[in-house]
């Protein structure tokens, strides 16, 4: 007898664990197929660390054989899905076309980067969404102050040491906050340069980090403006130029460096298939199923699923969700195969971490707000825990830059055309 098929698209946090979770249930009775662009699961909440230089890059790509064990993983970006037919469409590494039939599909794409109507963004900024543009921006900033160190021009040296980050999130906090004692450590081995790199945050909200509880808002403020960056809500980019950006509030910022980072959006594939989307996200029910396709399910960034917290509202675009959605969705394909009972979506707020650099954080488990060494510790362990993988070497890539000088080169793999900011793979680096 065939083993019924069981295709997953994109191994982001909802992908990667509908695979795990489904390889466990399903026990050698499905046959599991994880469709992706890349052979590894990205650990996307450190790659802020990776661009300062704190986590070498392999630590956060866990790669998908050996931790997916009994998964066939087929590396390829899905470019059609006849749910006529059931089949999906992917055209791999090489440009060769496949064909992938299912009996029932899970839809995890995830997303990409934002983008906003501002003149000149999409010509002179960068997202931060995948390793290619983490590595850009550590060789980047490395590039600019080496070159500010060379220059006798007093104004293209603080151009050149300027850095402008735009969106004060979870993840754009997270990179001028790392940022900021990065370009400190570097200036410090460069005795000739004597101006102090500065790092901008820039969002239109009222207060850092919107989204999250007030306390660690101002704890990531505090920590922010004490280590020297120039934080400014309620302020964002009117017009980015090759030589800076004009700012909302009408003064002209000269900088060669523009970080984008105000938010996400999903995979533009998501309106490619023909389906209800709200926001651009794959409308589904409370059990993650497509209305009209009961063998398709949708999860992650690429889901409007609803949130049962905020009645007529669909959960925010986070890895916690994203996790626990690709759990449940596993869960229900084995019950529609009469393994167990399907579940609504339900899910039950644990805190959040934030980790700004140093020794400081702002964390709030189970609703108790820490910051400083205590919240440094719960958000380093949290960060363990979630991780699939590779545990031991970022616990010790840690300790090392804890107790050694943090060595920084520019290697020059990612060139700026690369890493275009309206790209829909951002987790690629862009072909010549």
């Amino acid at each position: 007898m065939t083993k019924p098929r069981v295709v997953i698209v994109g191994a982001g946090f909802a992908g990667y664990h509908a695979a795990k979770t489904l390889r466990r249930l399903a026990r050698d009775r499905a046959e599991i197929v994880l469709l992706n662009t890349t052979d590894y699961f990205l650990y996307l909440p450190l790659l802020p660390e990776v661009a300062a230089g704190v986590v070498e890059p392999t630590r956060i790509a866990v790669p998908l054989a050996g931790t997916l064990d009994g998964v066939r993983v087929v590396i390829g970006e899905a470019d059609r899905v006849d749910l006529q037919n059931r089949w999906v469409g992917y055209r791999s590494v090489e440009g060769d076309h496949g064909q992938l039939a299912y009996d029932r599909l899970v839809l995890s794409v995830g997303s990409v980067n934002k983008l906003l109507p501002i003149p000149g963004v999409t010509e002179y900024a960068h997202g931060f969404r995948g390793l290619p543009e983490a590595l850009f921006l550590h060789d980047h900033v490395v590039r600019q102050v080496e070159l500010a160190e060379l220059t006798q021009d007093p104004a293209e040296q603080r151009a050149r040491t300027t850095f402008v980050v735009v969106g004060a999130g979870y993840t754009g906090t997270e990179v001028a906050a790392h940022g900021q004692l990065f370009t400190d450590r570097l200036m410090a081995q460069r005795p000739h340069l004597k101006v102090r790199p500065r790092w901008m945050l820039l969002d239109v909200a009222p207060r850092v980090l919107p989204e999250l509880d007030r306390r660690m808002s101002v704890t990531a403020d505090r920590v922010l403006r004490k280590r020297g960056v120039d934080v400014r809500m309620g302020t964002s980019v009117a017009e980015a130029t090759p030589d800076g950006v004009m700012l909302t509030d009408g003064e002209y910022v000269p900088t060669c460096s523009l970080v984008w980072c105000v938010g996400v959006r999903p995979d533009p594939f998501v309106a490619e298939l023909g389906l209800r989307t709200e926001k651009g996200r794959l409308v589904v029910d409370e059990f993650l199923n497509v209305p009209g396709y009961p063998e398709v399910f949708a999860c992650g960034d690429a889901a409007a699923v609803p949130d049962p917290t905020r009645p007529g509202q669909v959960c925010a675009m986070t890895a916690q969700h994203a996790q626990r959605q690709g759990k449940l969705a596993a869960h229900n394909i084995a019950a529609s195969y009469g393994q167990g009972v399907r579940k609504s979506y339900k899910h039950h707020d644990l805190g959040w971490v934030v980790d700004l650099g140093g020794k400081d954080a702002a964390a709030n488990p189970l609703k108790v707000p820490l910051a400083g060494l205590p919240a440094k510790a719960v958000t380093r362990g949290y960060h363990l825990l979630a991780m699939p993988g590779n545990r031991p070497r970022v616990a010790a890539d840690w300790a090392l830059d804890a107790t050694l000088p943090r060595p920084a080169v520019q290697l020059g793999l990612v060139p700026a055309n690369a890493v275009p900011l309206e790209s829909e793979s951002p987790e690629l680096a862009r072909r010549r």
